[in-house]
């Protein structure tokens, strides 16, 4: 499939031509598409971060039904989505400008996830429907986290290149310095 035949974002920014003749695109095209492949980056981090909140919710619920907290969740709700770092987990290191973008339908896509399983009054479900909730969610956290490497990926391979253009003397700092006033 090519770059400019995918409707999605995250389709075009991970088809296989995207960087395709990167070394001969002019300066703005390649800005571009770095541009598209952080927003997409940008987007999926913050599906991540949906995900990981419902899994911490439900994660604090099955721990309290286990006698592992003291309060309901929603008593604990605060600690509970506190950001405190995960195990395992690492800041992106980079600089990033954009925002979400289609947020209301990212959090719709989140709440589909487990919509058989009504996560607004985790102590109303069965533990088997937290289980298969927390499985679902831990699934596709799982994809979308590993889209985002592939889209970090492209993001390396596109800022390299305009990084090689400065040093090589193909782009001019100072005309950067002249678009930013």
């Amino acid at each position: 499939m090519s770059a400019e035949q995918g409707s999605r974002r995250i389709d075009r920014v991970l088809a296989d031509d995207f960087l395709a003749g990167l070394g001969e695109r002019s300066l703005a095209d390649v800005r571009s598409l770095r541009d598209d492949a952080e927003q997409e980056e940008v987007d999926l981090s913050y599906i991540r971060r949906l995900i990981q909140g419902r899994m911490d919710i439900v994660r604090a619920e099955l721990n309290h039904r286990e006698g592992g907290g003291t309060g309901s969740v929603v008593d604990n709700l605060a600690a509970v989505l506190a950001d405190e770092p995960r195990a395992g987990a690492r800041g992106m290191g980079r600089h990033v400008t954009a925002e979400p973008s289609r947020v209301d339908s990212h959090r719709r896509y989140v709440e589909a996830l487990v919509a058989d399983v009504d996560l607004s009054d985790t102590s109303a479900r069965s533990s088997d429907e937290l289980h298969h909730a927390m499985r679902v969610l831990s699934e596709e956290e799982q994809s979308i986290s590993a889209k985002r490497r592939q889209v970090q990926k492209v993001m390396d391979a596109v800022q390299a290149e305009i990084t090689r253009r400065y040093k090589d003397g193909e782009a001019d700092v100072s005309a950067l310095l002249n678009d930013s006033r």
